[in-house]
């Protein structure tokens, strides 16, 4: 028979990783070489925009009107100034009406017209400003993303500044994207640089060694490095957005170090009592290396969901995150274990806290390295655990009432769409955008267009007209203009573009009797169906979500209540960021501190995205507690024991793994993007939210509510989960004197 302190055989795992670990490493590192020549220049390829359905019917009308009238889709509008003269003055109209002609011998621009040329856009004084002393050329340029882009900026430098007596500023929804992409690029180098010396000084201080801080940070690089690789390879056969390059940089770099904390921990552990490293690492990957390869199933199956979507948006953080939970889990359980084997002991080299650490042994120094007195030293949680196992109803009760307070803003959540006030208020498109809303009637560019297929007289198009100009929210219709047997109107509501009247209008125009087929498009119209499109699929996505996570977490555990309370209680940690989303950028408070217009709404897609990331991320840190747990409770059979040992081993760690997430997140909110600011703080909210308060207060409390029952399953699923559960190692029982020094450590809840 085995003996129990006997060191395990390695397995064919650790064999497959430890065998040539020198050659793990070049692989690994010809492949990271490769995967920056296949992800350089990948933003270019990258998509802004993605928030539409597909097959929605304002899709299929955008799509007609620029296939048959290209001037009814302006996405180019040029803003002239004419100062103090009117626009009506001869020599502004000469120079106005010569920018018109010079923008329309562009190639690659069609549908040119103007306010002085209000026969080729059908706008005619919609396109005047209400001071008289500006007006607008509109114009459509056509092609995909990138040839929209590389339109624009061969053409801009001669319309973009001083006319003779007019101004010119360039705006319109093409501006706008292409100036969106070019800041988002921008702030992405620059979180880059922001997160990456925070996150190593925040390395070194949990691991105290600088060779090991630096072993999580290049695992993020690598994982970072791949991802970009990957989506670089599929705008090849999809649209990607731009802004998944964000959740890249941020889930590369945080979830890599997440991991590595956890393998390097456990790795350093095993040296300090003695194995050699190869042993070591055997021992790490069938404990650590197995939760890190569960947690990463957990955080992919949430990112997953957003695959149900059919916006491109959402789609792309699917694509972007999937992909880098895979690659930073892969590195971390092929590429780390190598270079740890190769290190050996050498892991705790260039001890930069050794200075400060005065009348300490030697042994301590050498061994521990100083984790203790970081991520590892666990009395505090201990006693924390203890505390607040004591105090359970109280402390249950006062941190859900807490969660759910905060999270009472979202009540008023208003939805809306991503336009011009994402972008900082300085930036041209933004501005020329605002001058439009301020300055001239019906907001021109954001009204609504029907487009009627069908032959009609022109008798039915004008009783068709007067319908719709009777309806309540209708300020103005325009038309129709008709090419064979297409036409369309162009409504104007009363209000905002995208307002309430506007999107009680889409579904009147939809709902008014015609005799040809009519489908509505416009602002408002995308924001319905996108709204229609994601209300549709929610549930479903959500019920995935639920349903996979409630079997993982039983595969871990083998309880049926566990996986219930993880699910609930990870859902209750994202209120708070909720909350503050809606109170901050939908209402504008802090908006001057944190340098953003809030539009008044939030955009429909966001709060779906930022659920997804939130939730995996919190079933991430979950993951991690509750294999600590039913670890010591598998050792020991004492349910209260186990809670306040496992919260003890891991809240640290995993309060670590939190503050380092949320600086990367953070970094990423430092945009000068709405959105990307909202994601990025707001997830960096959850994320310690998370961390801080519900793993360290509602779930010690909750469990010790529940008692054993916490771990009862049905016969039928005990034996499921005999033959096919997964568990963090062999939980082998601690020597006695260590079990009793454990004890002693955080004592017993009363």
């Amino acid at each position: 028979m085995t003996e129990v302190n006997s060191p395990p055989r390695p397995g064919g795992w650790t064999r497959f990783v430890t065998a040539r670990p020198g050659l793990s490493l070049l692989a690994a590192l010809v492949l990271t070489v490769l995967a920056v020549l296949a992800g350089s220049g990948v933003a270019e390829r990258l998509g802004s925009g993605g928030w539409e359905d597909p097959a929605a019917q304002s899709t299929y009308a955008t799509k007609a009107l620029e296939r048959e009238f290209p001037g009814s889709q302006p996405n180019l509008l040029l803003l002239v100034d004419a100062g103090k003269a009117s626009v009506d003055d001869p020599a502004v109209v000469a120079e106005a009406n010569r920018l018109t002609a010079s923008l329309a011998a562009e190639k690659g621009v069609v549908g040119v017209g103007s306010y002085w040329r209000p026969e080729a856009s059908g706008a005619g004084s919609a396109l005047r400003a209400q001071d008289g002393h500006e007006a607008l050329i509109a114009a459509r340029i056509t092609g995909d993303e990138k040839a929209m882009g590389e339109t624009l900026d061969r053409i801009a430098p001669a319309l973009r500044g001083t006319h003779g007596p007019v101004r010119v500023k360039i705006g319109g929804g093409v501006a706008v994207r292409h100036e969106m992409q070019t800041i988002i690029q921008e702030d992405l180098t620059r979180a880059e640089v922001i997160a990456l010396p925070i996150t190593l000084v925040l390395l070194v201080m949990v691991f105290g060694s600088a060779v090991a801080a630096l072993l999580p940070l290049g695992i993020g690089i690598v994982a970072i490095l791949g991802t970009n690789a990957v989506l670089s390879g599929l705008t090849r056969f999809t649209d990607v957005s731009i802004f998944a390059m964000n959740l890249t940089t941020a889930l590369g770099l945080g979830l890599a170090i997440d991991y590595a904390l956890f393998i390097v921990r456990r790795f350093r552990e095993e040296l300090a009592s003695g194995a050699d490293p190869t042993t070591a690492i055997g021992t790490t990957l069938r404990t650590a290396g197995r939760t890190v390869l569960f947690s990463a199933l957990t955080v992919a199956v949430s990112l997953a969901a957003m695959l149900l979507f059919p916006q491109y948006f959402l789609r792309s953080f699917a694509y972007a995150g999937m992909a880098v939970v895979v690659l930073a889990a892969a590195a971390a359980l092929i590429l780390l274990p190598a270079a740890l084997v190769l290190l050996g002991d050498r892991v705790n080299s260039l001890d930069l806290r050794r200075p400060f650490r005065r009348g300490r042994s030697a042994a301590a120094s050498g061994g521990e390295h100083g984790e203790r007195s970081g991520a590892e030293d666990g009395r505090a949680w201990g006693r924390m655990a203890n505390l607040v196992m004591r105090r359970a109803p109280f402390f249950a009760l006062a941190t859900t009432a807490a969660l759910v307070l905060l999270g009472l803003p979202f009540l008023g959540v208003r939805f809306g769409t991503a336009d011009d006030r994402q972008l900082p208020s300085s930036a041209e498109s933004h501005v020329v955008q605002q001058h439009i809303r301020d300055g001239f009637p019906g907001s021109p560019g954001g009204g609504l267009e029907v487009l009627a297929e069908g032959s009609a007289t022109q008798a039915e198009y004008a009783a068709y007209k007067e319908r719709v100009a009777a309806l309540p929210e209708v300020a103005r219709v325009e038309g129709p203009l008709v090419n064979g047997d297409s036409a369309y109107f162009t409504v104007l509501p009363k209000g905002e573009a995208v307002g309430d009247d506007a999107q009680n209008l889409v579904g009147d125009l939809r709902a008014t009797a015609a005799p040809f087929e009519t489908r509505v498009t416009g602002t408002a119209a995308v924001l319905v169906d996108s709204q229609h499109a994601i209300g549709a699929r929610l549930p479903w996505a959500a019920a995935f979500i639920a349903i996979v996570t409630l079997l993982l977490v039983f595969l871990l555990t083998g309880s049926v209540l566990i996986p219930l309370q993880a699910v609930l209680l990870n859902a209750l940690s994202l209120t708070a960021m909720f909350g503050a989303v809606v109170w901050v950028f939908q209402d504008g408070h802090l908006s001057g501190l944190l340098g953003f217009t809030s539009p008044g709404s939030i955009e429909t897609t966001l709060p779906v995205l930022m659920f997804c990331v939130a939730f995996g991320l919190s079933m991430d840190y979950g993951v991690f507690l509750l294999s600590r747990i039913k670890e010591e409770y598998d050792r020991t059979g004492d349910h209260e024991g186990a809670v306040a040992l496992g919260l003890r081993r891991t809240g640290g760690l995993i309060t670590a793994a939190a503050v380092i997430l949320a600086v990367v997140m953070v970094a990423i909110g430092t945009s000068r993007v709405t959105n990307t600011k909202m994601l990025g703080l707001g997830i960096a909210l959850a994320v310690l939210m998370d961390a801080m308060v519900v793993r360290s207060l509602l779930v010690p409390a909750i469990m010790r509510l529940t008692g054993t029952a916490t771990w009862w399953a049905p016969a039928p699923l005990r034996g499921f989960h005999r033959r096919f559960g997964l568990s963090e190692g062999d939980a082998a029982p601690l020597p006695a004197a260590e079990e009793e020094e454990e004890r002693d450590k955080v004592g017993t809840p009363g």
